[in-house]
């Protein structure tokens, strides 16, 4: 019981590695309030399912990338919760091509979801964190962000952007016992990667030192460590879980 007690966000939980962070930290004892924009029925069945564990969990149809939506966000949880203790930065979207057939609307779509909902979701929940003088913001990263991929000059900016501020909130944050850490994953194997064809994800997974996709698993293990008190002295980092694809 890692999490025992605390209340935490989570931003696109409804699918993929946030339903696999919003599973573990539920069998941790965290009350969870999670966001979704389109999926209500998955929604509806995840927050049935965390409640299951004995523990509060309630999603919300919110919009991360809308500055008053994530601020209203904030507000409802504190009314329904009574404080937020961690927040998890998982919103996130893909608009992949060439730079020279991207569209300006390709890549703003990216940069809102992606960049810009952490910026607002930091801010909502700043003024909680501040008055109790603790907390820990977990923003998901990528790999790409670090690297760059072809094909996604967009995305890799929006997450190269994510470590940045992540770093610069670290360093002004620290002083008041509030964390904020990235997560960069890798080829991580979920639904969205299925489409891409099993040619497609043996050839990623060869180039992987372990010799295999990540699993929304692995992910939620990180994000974990990140959110309890076992990493009470890791601040302004960036950890990929990559398999060693970055080594």
């Amino acid at each position: 019981m890692l999490l025992e007690g605390k209340n935490i966000i989570i931003t696109g939980a409804s699918r993929g590695i946030g339903t696999g962070i919003a599973q573990l930290f539920s069998k941790h004892g965290a009350n969870i309030a999670f966001t979704y924009r389109s999926s209500e029925e998955s929604a509806k069945t995840l927050e049935k399912e965390l409640s299951e564990n004995g523990f509060k969990a309630k999603g919300y149809k919110s919009d991360a990338s809308d500055f008053e939506a994530a601020q209203k966000l904030a507000d409802d949880v504190i009314k329904d919760f009574g404080s937020i203790d961690v927040l998890v930065n998982n919103a996130g979207v893909t608009k992949d091509g060439l730079l020279m057939r991207m569209t300006e609307e390709d890549f703003d779509i990216v940069m809102n979801i992606n960049m810009k909902s952490v910026f607002n979701m930091t801010k909502a929940v700043l003024r909680p964190m501040l008055k109790a003088k603790a907390g820990s913001i977990i923003n998901m990263s990528s790999v790409v962000g670090l690297k760059g991929n072809a094909g996604q000059a967009n995305y890799s900016a929006s997450k190269a952007a994510i470590n940045g501020f992540t770093k610069s909130t670290a360093l002004e944050l620290g002083s008041r016992n509030i964390r904020c850490n990235s997560i960069a994953p890798g080829f991580i194997e979920t639904e969205m990667t299925e489409a891409l064809g099993e040619e497609t994800v043996k050839a990623w997974r060869e180039q992987i030192p372990l010799k295999r996709g990540g699993t929304p698993e692995d992910i939620a293990n990180t994000t974990l460590f990140l959110a309890s008190d076992l990493s009470a002295y890791v601040t302004g980092q960036v950890i990929n879980v990559c398999g060693g694809m970055l080594t």
